[in-house]
This record gives C-alpha cells, structure tokens and sequence, in this order.
C-alpha cells in the first residue's frame, strides 16, 4: 500500500472513530475542574502525550500557548475557543506560539494530542 493510501485509511478510520464514539466504553480519570481523561499512554520524556478529554457541560481550559502542535479531534458534542465552534468530526491544529481559551457549553469529548505540555498564562 503507498503512503498516500495509508494516510486515506487512517483520516477515514478517525472518521468512523467520530462517527461511532462510544464514551461510555472507557474508564475516566480526573484531569481539570469539569474535565475527565483517558491517557492513551504514559507521557512521554519529551512531553508528548496523547488522552481522550470528557468536557462537562460548560467545562473551560484558561487561556493557554502552545509550545508545541497540538491536535484535536472532536468525537463527540463541541468544543469551542475564540476563533469558533468545532462540531465532532472537525480536526484542529494549533501550531506552536498560538494560543487560546478552550470551552464547551453542551459538552464534548476529544482526542487531544500534545507535542509539548502547554504553557498556561
């Protein structure tokens, strides 16, 4: 199989991931006032760390900077940060040196994936 047909495979298998998320199959973990986490594995030496996030409903992350990439998939609800509403299924990218406050008013669940712990303001 050619890279670019394996990279399709894996953006369609998170796909289905968002479509068919199932949060009541994993064993939750404190992580922040109104957020819980599954930690995907131990963090690793360089701070790269990888969790599936649960956001109560109205649950917030105070503004924050990236010192690394950050992914977000949103699998289940919305998230929200100053520059919009993310639905499940939309995939975020934040680059290092940006930064925001992150909220969600209904709910969500994502995966969240850090190059670099984030530096909190």
């Amino acid at each position: 199989m050619s890279d670019a047909t394996d990279i399709q495979r894996r953006a369609l298998d998170l796909l289905s991931m968002a479509a068919g998320f199932d949060a009541g199959a994993w064993s939750w973990q404190p992580f922040r006032e109104g957020i819980e986490q599954v930690p995907l594995h131990e963090p690793a030496p360089s701070g790269l760390r990888a969790a599936l996030l649960r956001y109560a409903p109205g649950a917030s992350v105070p503004a924050h900077e990236h010192v690394g990439y950050e992914y977000i998939l949103v699998l289940e609800g919305t998230q929200e940060d100053d520059r919009g509403r993310y639905p499940a299924g939309t995939l975020l990218v934040n680059p290092p040196g940006s930064g925001h406050a992150v909220r969600s008013a209904q709910g969500c669940v994502v995966l969240a994936i850090w190059e670099r712990p984030v530096r909190f303001d």
